[in-house]
């Protein structure tokens, strides 16, 4: 039997969770890599969500390494009694020279189709396959896992999963993954709101 492709997620559901509101979220900026912390909507934001997880079954958790993600997690973790695991491959895309630009300034559609990447950025191809090999780690530990992490990101993980990937994920909502049965078609993505 072959290996999977590498951006084919293992077909095991799981929690995601984008980590709560910066200012530049609200300010429709780029944010990429820049560690931007939660402001106070943000983690108001994250303590909602920790408590729509509760009662959930999750046994881990596994949060990107950028502040605004890792608080998010630990505010989560705090509900859940459970420990914060950090993997480096859940951190944000860098979006090179676009970082901190308004994102309908630079074309971000056509850096989702693949067709622009902008100076010392990741181009999205790259994002997914490292987003899929993150994930795919992270749902290998004790079920049911919980991946806190970021918008760019969950667009990959949305497109490998086989939906639109260009959709805004909401700032700490959960959304439960669920693969589609038989192994064929696409993932189902229900809203814990």
């Amino acid at each position: 039997m072959s290996a999977p492709p590498a951006d084919m997620l293992h077909p095991v559901a799981f929690w995601f969770l984008r980590h709560g509101e910066t200012d530049w979220n609200a300010k429709d900026l780029s944010q990429g890599s820049v560690d931007i912390p939660l402001n106070e909507t943000g983690l108001a934001q994250a303590r909602s969500a920790s408590l729509l997880l509760r009662n959930k079954g999750i046994r881990s958790l596994i949060s990107s390494p950028l502040g605004r993600a890792r608080v998010t997690a630990e505010i989560a973790a705090a509900e859940l009694g459970l420990p914060v695991q950090i993997d480096d491959g859940l951190r944000e895309v860098s979006f090179g020279v676009q970082e901190g630009t308004p994102m309908a300034a630079w074309g971000f559609q056509h850096w989702v189709d693949g067709l622009l990447t902008p100076e010392g950025a990741e181009s999205f191809p790259a994002l997914t396959t490292r987003a899929v090999a993150a994930v795919n780690r992270c749902i290998a530990r004790t079920p049911v896992v919980l991946v806190v992490a970021h918008g760019a990101l969950f667009r990959a993980l949305r497109g490998a999963m086989g939906h639109e990937p260009n959709v805004r994920t909401r700032n700490a909502v959960p959304v439960w993954c669920e693969p589609p049965k038989g192994g064929v078609g696409r993932w189902d993505l229900t809203y814990a709101d």
